[in-house]
């Protein structure tokens, strides 16, 4: 920030503690350079023909080239008193968030070193105390493990006697790892240095970051303008099958209904800084598909020699075949009997927001993330974001039956298993598409093929009008990040959870910051960013901390 000479300051400026400004320099507004905001050191402005704004705490400065110009209306800076809060507040903030820096990186890192894994049992009970300790440990007031018929959830609220309450949903749960767990700092091209290990941004990194900026809040001696309900659960991974039960305690559910809304924390800026704001999720069926001689009642009952094969039936071949009904030859489209009866299909106002975002994404940097070079069809990319939001899927995870081990292993495998998730749009529920799977493989002729049901939930879908996703859009203006509305995440989580009865309140994704490889074994979320465009650590624990705030003022 440039100052000039000035005669008069019409702002408080010890208040700032700027001592340029108490020496009798006024601050201008410079239109070929960076200009950092006196108040609270953000660059996004809101230029006028004589003066520009802050977008984040409305301190107002004069143009350089007007203020230059003799015989012309000097216009001075100012504060409103609401402006003046959020500046003490937000410095003082960001100040705290700075200090703990290390310790925030070090809370995500021991997080990241104990791996709860629902699908193996794995460390359940430690992850479920783990995640009740980080809670108590970030102020909240009550917190319970709530047990489940399947692994606990938590429960906690931070009572600030605010007017408003805030739902944050936290997951403990990972998926199976491949190393490492070391959580070791790395460096990113393009994004700067990040944790990488399983959990790192799906989802330990964004928690840990939102919980960050309650830390911070408390450590500057600020109180939280918002009340806050934390529900968790370590099931995710598996398809949520025990987490309404979470959800509807008598306790939790009266807490939850309380909510403008809830989010879960999310660290999606893209290397040019832009983010998604989703008005909604697929849904989604985890199962097996078994296909077994035992069953079956033809084929062995255990694994023989594959020499047999010319007088005995295949269990593995069943499933194969199976499979190939369930969609059409070239694996793009369910071919399920009934399936696509209850898909709404996009509203003009959805494919207008998928045409936007097309437009402001950056196709060649996806492709290359993902390691593909066409989307399916050759479509274009506005009509494959388009699909990726209209279509439900039949994915195979995975396929195993007999010896998968090196070398071979001459066998006739009594057994043979299809792991398959089904994604799910509106109108489709997830009781519906077991139904109708269950019916299409009977009528098909394989009765005898098993479904195993692991968990999951059905889709979702918000109003862009709601409290809830205005306020994230507001946080992110006030950041200067550039947000598209996306009507459909065509990834899943259990938001139907909240936004259908009983709870029925907005639930969405909320958060800054960078992260990637979710599943993967480069799993990473980046703490210090060398992109100007993407925040680091402590931006991300200020995007939070300015959310509470943007939530507690917006009408």
């Amino acid at each position: 920030m440039y100052l000039s000479p000035r005669t008069s300051v019409n702002q408080p400026a010890q208040a700032l503690g700027n001592p340029g400004m108490q020496r009798g320099y006024q601050p201008l507004y410079h239109l070929d350079i960076v200009n950092r905001c006196p108040g609270c050191g953000k660059s996004h402005w809101h230029v006028g023909r004589f003066s520009a704004e802050c977008a984040h705490c409305e301190t107002a400065l004069p143009l350089a080239m007007v203020a230059s110009q003799p015989m012309q209306p000097r216009f001075t800076e100012h504060f409103s008193k609401t402006a003046m809060a959020a500046y003490s507040d937000m410095a003082a903030i960001r100040k705290a968030a700075e200090a703990g820096r290390e310790a925030s990186v070090k809370r995500i890192q021991d997080w990241i070193a104990l791996p709860s894994i629902a699908a193996e049992d794995r460390n359940m009970a430690e992850g479920a105390q783990y995640m009740a300790d980080l809670a108590k440990d970030a102020g909240f007031q009550h917190v319970e493990i709530v047990p489940t018929d399947g692994h606990p959830g938590v429960f906690a609220t931070l009572d600030a006697g605010a007017k408003r309450t805030l739902g944050i949903y936290f997951m403990y749960d990972v998926k199976q790892f491949d190393p490492p767990l070391a959580a070791a700092i790395v460096d990113r091209p393009g994004f700067g240095k990040a944790i990488m290990g399983r959990g790192a941004v799906n989802q330990k990194g964004p928690e840990a970051t939102f919980l960050a900026a309650l830390h911070a809040i408390r450590a500057a001696g600020r109180k939280l303008p918002v009340n806050i309900v934390l529900i968790c659960e370590g099931e995710e991974e598996i398809g949520s099958p025990h987490f309404k039960q979470v959800a509807t305690k008598p306790n939790v559910l009266a807490a939850l209904k309380k909510c403008e809304g809830i989010f879960i924390p999310a660290s999606w800026q893209d290397k040019n800084g832009n983010v998604s704001v989703n008005l909604g999720s697929k849904g989604i069926v985890e199962l097996e598909l078994v296909a077994s001689g035992e069953k079956w009642g033809r084929g062995p009952k255990g694994d023989i020699h594959s020499s047999l094969k010319a007088m005995v039936d295949s269990p593995t071949w069943r499933l194969v075949q199976a499979l190939q009904t369930l969609v059409t030859p070239d694996g793009n489209t369910p071919a399920i009997d009934g399936w696509f009866e209850n898909v709404r299909p996009l509203t003009a106002r959805e494919k207008a927001l998928i045409a936007e975002t097309a437009r402001n994404s950056d196709e060649a940097q996806r492709k290359a993330i993902l390691g593909v070079e066409t989307w399916i069809d050759d479509l274009p990319f506005e009509q494959a974001l388009q699909r990726l939001a209209q279509e439900p899927t039949v994915n195979i995870e995975g396929l195993v039956a007999g010896y998968t081990g090196p070398g071979g292993k001459t066998v006739l495998p009594g057994v043979a298993t299809a792991k398959i998730d089904l994604r799910l749009v509106p109108n489709q529920t997830r009781a519906e598409a077991e139904r109708k799977l269950r019916a299409h493989l009977d009528a098909n002729g394989f009765p005898d093929v098993e479904i195993r049901v692991g968990g999951g939930y059905d889709p979702t879908e918000v109003d862009e009008n709601s409290r809830l996703i205005r306020t994230e859009l507001a946080t992110y203006e006030r950041a200067g990040i550039t947000a598209t509305l996306n009507p459909r995440l065509a990834g899943s989580w259990p938001g139907a959870t909240f936004t259908a009865p009983p709870v029925s309140i907005p639930a969405g994704h909320f958060g800054m910051g960078h992260g990637a490889g979710a599943h993967a074994p480069d799993e990473y979320y980046v703490i210090e960013s060398t992109n100007p465009k993407v925040a680091g650590l402590v931006d991300a624990t200020m995007g939070y901390a300015d959310f509470l705030y943007q939530l507690a003022a917006i009408k």
